[in-house]
């Protein structure tokens, strides 16, 4: 019966891995976050369309539920 408390050495990770998606993808994902929050807070104050700060909202959360879910799923990896 194996021991479940030995220390063993670690699993490579499978070669089609996020590793190297995950390495171009989260800085794009963190850049458009910043720049569609940046965007929402200057339509809002200058009174600019509000479909137009709507939109920089909506990627917004789009940009903050992509960095979730890609760091759920790397996180399990």
């Amino acid at each position: 019966m194996p021991d479940p408390y030995r220390i063993t050495e670690a699993r490579e990770a499978p070669p089609d891995s996020a590793g190297r998606r995950g390495g171009f993808v989260r800085p794009v994902l963190w850049l458009l976050l910043v720049v569609s929050a940046a965007g929402n807070v200057v339509t809002s104050t200058t009174g600019v369309n509000v479909f137009v700060g709507a939109a920089f909202g909506v990627a917004t959360l789009a940009c903050g539920a992509a960095l979730i879910v890609q760091h759920y799923r790397r996180r399990r990896a």
